[in-house]
């Protein structure tokens, strides 16, 4: 009888141990940035972006706090409205009411900010 409870026990600690182990592979999975190509513009009012391939156009929050800055430094201020080209981490979220964009992307890091737009991505 004691011979029982102790497999039944070491049983219940391999199962314990092993779902232990899926949550943690999944966390990391879920973890993983999202890394985003393609065209943003800003000007007055509006805060764009669209992916490289894509015809679908996002609104931008950036909480990176370094995108319309960087942003700036390359557009004079007569020209805003240009594109530039991005590379970025971030998620795509449902707009909040009142946005004329059915999604928007959260930017959580910039990485790269060119004027040099990839030919495979205009």
């Amino acid at each position: 009888m004691r011979l029982i409870k102790i497999y039944i026990f070491l049983g219940l600690m391999l199962i314990t141990g092993m779902l232990a182990c899926k949550h943690k592979t999944d966390e990391k999975v879920a973890q993983a940035p999202n890394v985003i190509k393609g065209l943003y513009s800003f000007e007055p009012g509006a805060k764009t972006f669209r992916a490289c391939g894509n015809q679908t156009d996002f609104w931008v929050a950036d909480s990176s706090a370094q995108l319309e800055l960087k942003y700036a430094q390359l557009v004079s201020f007569e020209k805003k409205g240009e594109q530039v080209y991005i590379e970025a981490e971030g998620k795509k979220i449902k707009s909040a009411t009142g946005v004329a964009f059915d999604s928007t992307l959260v930017v959580t890091k910039l990485i790269n900010i060119t004027k040099d737009i990839p030919a495979n991505c205009k």
